[in-house]
């Protein structure tokens, strides 16, 4: 008999790309990030802006505080069971990753990087921000960039994203760039429709012909010249151009500039192993695909007013074959925990597991938000009471664990590895019943000692 080969494993990534034009959040994104889809809940959303608010002030405000982008997304997806898995800004890029919880222990090594390409590359106005990790053992990439603006800028626009191509992670033993598996590059690209003149376009799109343009698209022109875009994979235009709008509308620009509408706004993916193999045709076997993404839907959303573009989602389903089955750290709580004493933590690792004495093991309300969004911690080796072969035993103080109670989980984080690698299920923390009698015969002894001055008021 063969032994069997691991399942695929089926992942749903939602990107959203999005020149917000310094505008505050809007009061709703439930149809952005499809959150009232009815398939399969997202397993990953990629959120990158441009053009986020970055005066001076802002910016020194958002350096010592999440901005306000991150924040309102945080809220939205954190009770959702999503944690900002990372992010990166330079001045109006801002590039944002929400996971599901019981991801978190297969994604290791996430690292970023932000090219600056504006002002001959000494001004970040203009470039591209990076997140790249390793997923159930395959290396993905996101870069999110703004490109230069102006129809006779191609050559430019080019250059820049050559550049932001030729970047390197820093840290031992990352693959460049173009040598993750997996790559998406969207953001505002600045595009536009060459030749054609602005009634013809206009035209075009009301009639929606929108296959009349592609081929005056730039980047669609670009994609058949240039060898280093060949490999990128972009899903068909088969929705308005998102570019350029007056505000809180779906009427192209009507100032005296007239812009002519183009498709700024893009989302491109490339996969390594697919272009290794279309270079040596007739050897690739289903055997040898380890990964695979397939492009659900490629939408703009024309409801959202807050900015001349419109924003543009992919929904993706990635099929990868788990290189990685078992997280690092096994931990759970023992027994029943209440701030009335001291609760106990159990936990294993696996024999190859780079432990160090700054790991610590955090207790987090279940939506929290981010990796330092802890209730509590305890070091695994200064909080240790007990340990065998198999596993070790923590503490933590009944001072620090919440009276009120309610539901919670564990998350082991890798000082060595810069990330959580094991996770508990949710569990019940129980109020703290000394507390709550206490505050109960507090509250019986106001109700029954009534002040003078109210007693006085009574009695008139």
């Amino acid at each position: 008999m063969e032994p069997a080969r691991p399942a695929l494993r089926g992942l749903r990534l939602h990107l959203v790309t999005w020149n917000v034009g310094t505008a505050s959040p809007p009061p709703d994104v439930t149809s952005l990030l499809q959150l009232n889809s009815l398939g399969p809940t997202m397993d990953m959303y990629v959120i990158g802006l441009q053009e986020v608010n970055s005066r001076i002030t802002n910016f020194l405000s958002d350096l010592a505080f999440d901005d306000p982008w991150s924040v309102f997304f945080m809220t939205v997806l954190s009770p959702l069971g999503y944690i900002k898995l990372s992010s990166i800004r330079m001045q109006g890029l801002l590039l944002l990753i929400f996971v599901k919880h019981v991801h978190l222990p297969f994604i290791r090594d996430v690292h970023t990087h932000y090219t600056r390409t504006g002002l001959y590359g000494y001004w970040g106005n203009k470039g591209g921000v990076t997140i790249r990790m390793s997923l159930y053992g395959h290396t993905v990439c996101f870069i999110n960039c703004h490109l230069p603006a102006h129809m006779e800028n191609t050559e430019q626009r080019l250059d820049d994203f050559e550049k932001i191509l030729e970047m390197q992670f820093e840290g031992e033993n990352i693959p460049s760039t173009l040598d993750h598996d997996i790559l998406f590059w969207f953001g505002d690209l600045n595009f536009r429709i060459a030749d054609y003149g602005i009634h013809f376009v206009r035209e075009s799109i009301n009639n929606k012909r929108y296959n009349l343009l592609w081929e005056k698209d730039q980047l669609n022109m670009a994609k058949k010249k240039e060898a280093f875009l060949q490999e990128f994979i972009e899903g068909p235009l088969q929705f308005k151009p998102t570019y350029k709008f007056d505000l809180y509308s779906d009427v192209y620009d009507t100032s005296e500039k007239k812009r002519k509408p183009a498709w700024t706004d893009r989302i491109l993916w490339r996969v390594k192993n697919l272009c290794q193999h279309a270079s040596k045709e007739g050897e690739f076997s289903e055997e040898e695909q380890t990964i695979s993404v397939t492009l659900n839907n490629y939408i703009s959303h024309m409801s959202y007013g807050i900015s001349d573009h419109k924003p543009v989602t992919g929904t993706f389903e990635l099929e990868l074959k788990p290189l990685l089955t078992d997280p690092l750290i096994t931990l759970n709580p023992e027994g029943e925990w209440s701030a009335e004493h001291d609760v106990l933590i159990r936990y294993s690792a696996v024999p190859e597991f780079p432990s160090s004495a700054w790991d610590w093991i955090g207790l987090f309300k279940v939506a929290f938000r981010h990796v330092n969004d802890y209730v509590t911690y305890a070091w695994v080796e200064d909080d240790e009471i007990s340990s065998n072969k198999d596993s070790k035993q923590v503490y933590m103080s009944a001072a620090e664990i919440p009276d009120a109670g309610g539901e919670f989980l564990l998350c082991y984080y890798s000082n060595n590895l810069q990330a959580i690698v094991g996770i508990s299920q949710p569990f019940q923390i129980q109020p703290n019943r000394t507390l709550i009698e206490k505050e109960l015969a507090q509250e019986e002894n106001s109700w029954t000692q009534t002040p003078d001055n109210l007693q006085s008021h009574i009695e008139f």
